[in-house]
This record gives structure tokens, C-alpha cells and sequence, in this order.
């Protein structure tokens, strides 16, 4: 490592220790049998079962990184207390795994002083891939922490747009989630030099800012959506002039894209189409893993299957989406985990409309099978291979029997 003391008070770009994780990263995360679909069009053969891997899955470059940095920083600083702001990725099994390597997750209102007042400047903070906002950064700089920072670089690409939109004059409309650890990261930096944000889950809440835009507003309903969801201030009648889009990386791509060409067409609506050309800017910043796993299961889905497996967090956007595409064509089971799988009577999994895990009997039909497989970019290979075996175990198969 080299630079200055502030340099090595904030890693952004590891710690140098890429060959000694190696093997425990190996140990944790890696599927045979994943490398071995890999090889092999992507599809497995056991008995009467066929498994069909979607063709992108699985750890994305930025995931990868985070979780080797993590590792890395448990290496460099063997006797020092690390922390992590929040869960490094979506992902139950990784962050318990982490857990068990001695790493503490922070606790507390996000972006509060009280989230951080066990923190001290002989301990290690890890940024996780989702970022941290502007107001968590501070806190952390003026402790004095050495920062780990595992920020991914679609997200802080996301950040330079809104805090150029702002610096523009431009208020940021970001489709997302607002309580989502990378929104709420990127709104911070909308807010740059006065700017202003607001955040819209889904077409609904879009048509509600094109009302306002198109001069038709409904004062009390806007309210009642994004008293939570837009910057301080922000008066939609004044700051809705002149808009830039973005995104939550990991939303649905297609669903992005129709929002900004809805925001669009009110634009043009209010002020024409050349005055709105100067008052409109969008930018899809949908991160090329999520369009690339979303590809592949579109793909997937037109080949067919006969029941579709989904593996990740239910708190992982991008796996939520995967599950969304899927669902309208096929029985589809989200999954947190390989153990959700308990036997062909029974499986537990959380529908896209539900608030919660829930459970179906007689999941999985007799006879010759095609079954669909595909995992969020926080979801580790060794997860798919885990729920490959257990679908296998129940027609008395093993890896052993499966051939290309």
C-alpha cells in the first residue's frame, strides 16, 4: 500500500491482499456444479429431471469485489474491530458469514451520529456495494475510521449524474425504492448546492408527477406518496421545471425506461417539444449486470420450462425482478436460500406481491422435469449448486448422476 496516511484511512480499491483471499473465498462462495453448467450450455441432466441455467447468474464484478475486500480487510487488520454500515449485499449467507468472521453491523436511524457512537478511529468501517450516503461519509471522516470502501462502480456513476443534474438546476426524479441503502445513498448527492430529489417506486406514483408536470395536480394525493420520498422543500409545482432522471441500479430495466418516457411525454405536453428538450435529461443507469441477468432470464422464459427456482435475498432488488419476469409464465419460487427447499410436498418462498415467506404444498410434479434456475448478483454459486442437489436428492439422485 501506498500515499499518504489519508490514502491508507480510506481503501477504495482493496488492500492488496487479492491472492491470500483467494482460497477462502473459494471455500465460501464456489459451485462445481455451476462451473460445470457453465461448460456445458448451461444445462444439466439427472434421471428425468433437466435443469436449465439461466445463461448470466449469480455474483455480479461489483458483489465480487465487495465480499473480496471484505475478506481482505479481515486479513489486513486481524486484530481490529471491523464494522459494516449495513449488509455489504443483499445476500442472507453472505452477511452471516461475515458475521462469523468477527464483522459487526452497525445499528441505528441511518445517517444518525447514534449508528456510529461505539465507533472509534483504531476501528475498521467497511462502505458496503451499495454506498453510504453523504451524511453517513461525514460522520465516518470526522471519527477518523479507516474505511474499507466497496462502493460499486455503477452506483457512483449514478452519483455523478444526480450531482450533475443539481448543479445544472435540475431536480433528480430517481426511479427506486426509497428505502433502499443505494437510494438513499444517491439522493444525498442530489441535494448538492440546494438541489432537489424525489424518488417514484412504479408508473403509479410516475403518472402523479406527470399530473403536477402537465399542470393538472393533485395536491393532497402527491402528498400522501412522497412526504418521504423527495428532498426538504421540494415544491413540485416550482421544482418539477426542469428534471433529470436515474435510477436505483438494480430496478427492472424495461419498467425504467417507460418511466423516463412518460416523464418525457409531460414534458413536452407542458412546455412543447423543443422548449422541453432544454428541460428534460435521462440517463439509464441500470447497471449492465442487472440488464444482462434480466436478458438471460427473458431468455430463459422464451425456451420454457416447467417450474422456474430463484435464488437470492427477498430483500435484493435485482432478485425480486428476476422473480417478477418469471412469475407471469411459469410457476416461480423465490427463494432465500437452499434450505427453502424441504422436500417435494413443500417448499417456502415469497411471491412478489407478499409481504412475507410464505408456503406451498406439492411444488414440485412427478415425472420428467424441466426445472428453471437462475440467482441475484448477491447470490453466491455454492447457493445454486446447494438447491440443484436438494431437487435431486428427492428423485434419490446425487451430483454424481448428472451428466451434460
Amino acid at each position: 500500500m501506498q500515499g499518504t496516511d489519508t490514502d491508507t484511512r480510506h481503501f477504495r480499491k482493496g488492500l492488496g491482499l487479492k491472492n491470500q483471499v483467494k482460497e477462502p473465498l473459494r471455500k465460501d462462495y464456489k459451485g462445481l456444479l455451476v462451473d460445470f453448467a457453465r461448460e456445458h450450455e448451461f444445462t444439466l441432466v439427472a434421471g428425468e429431471l433437466t435443469f436449465r441455467l439461466a445463461k448470466e447468474f449469480g455474483f455480479c464484478y461489483g458483489v465480487d469485489r465487495a465480499v473480496e475486500y471484505a475478506y481482505e480487510a479481515r486479513t489486513r487488520f486481524p486484530d481490529r474491530q471491523i464494522y459494516i454500515t449495513g449488509e455489504i449485499i443483499h445476500n442472507p449467507f453472505v452477511n452471516r458469514r461475515l458475521s462469523e468472521m468477527g464483522i459487526q453491523f452497525l445499528d441505528g436511524p441511518y445517517g444518525t451520529p447514534e449508528k456510529f457512537a461505539t465507533t472509534t478511529r483504531d476501528d475498521v468501517v467497511l462502505l458496503p456495494a451499495f454506498g453510504v450516503s453523504t451524511e453517513e461519509l461525514g460522520i465516518l471522516q470526522g471519527i477518523g475510521a479507516v474505511l474499507v470502501d466497496t462502493t460499486c462502480g455503477s452506483v457512483m456513476n449514478v452519483w455523478k449524474n444526480v450531482e450533475r443534474y443539481a448543479r445544472d438546476g435540475f431536480t433528480s426524479v430517481v426511479h427506486g425504492k426509497y428505502g433502499h441503502e443505494e437510494t438513499k445513498a444517491t439522493v444525498s448527492r442530489a441535494t448538492h448546492r440546494g438541489g432537489h430529489y424525489l424518488v417514484v417506486r412504479d408508473m403509479e406514483q410516475t403518472e402523479l408527477v406527470c399530473s403536477y408536470i402537465e399542470g393538472k395536480p393533485d395536491a393532497k394525493g402527491f402528498a400522501d406518496v412522497f412526504s418521504q420520498a423527495c428532498s426538504p422543500g421540494l415544491d413540485p409545482s416550482q421544482h418539477l421545471a426542469r428534471i433529470g432522471v436515474a435510477n436505483q441500479t438494480t430496478m427492472l430495466s424495461s419498467e425504467s425506461l417507460d418511466i423516463a418516457r412518460r416523464l418525457h411525454v409531460s414534458m413536452k405536453h407542458r412546455y412543447g417539444a423543443e422548449e422541453a428538450d432544454r428541460r428534460f435529461i435521462s440517463f439509464d443507469t441500470i447497471c449492465s449486470a442487472t440488464q444482462e441477468r434480466q436478458d438471460a432470464v427473458v431468455e430463459l422464459c422464451e425456451e420454457g420450462v416447467d417450474v422456474m427456482l430463484v435464488i437470492g435475498g427477498y430483500n435484493s432488488s435485482n432478485t425480486t425482478h428476476l422473480a417478477e419476469m418469471c412469475t407471469p409464465r411459469f410457476p416461480t419460487f423465490h427463494i432465500s436460500d437452499s434450505d427453502c427447499i424441504v422436500s417435494p410436498e413443500l417448499i417456502r418462498h415469497k411471491p412478489i406481491d407478499a409481504a412475507e415467506e410464505i408456503e406451498t404444498h406439492d411444488w414440485l410434479p412427478a415425472g420428467p422435469l424441466s426445472v428453471g434456475v437462475t440467482s441475484g448478483a448477491s447470490t453466491p454459486d455454492i447457493k445454486v449448486d446447494e438447491s440443484i442437489e436438494r431437487v435431486l436428492s428427492f428423485r434419490g439422485l446425487t451430483r454424481a448422476d448428472i451428466r451434460a
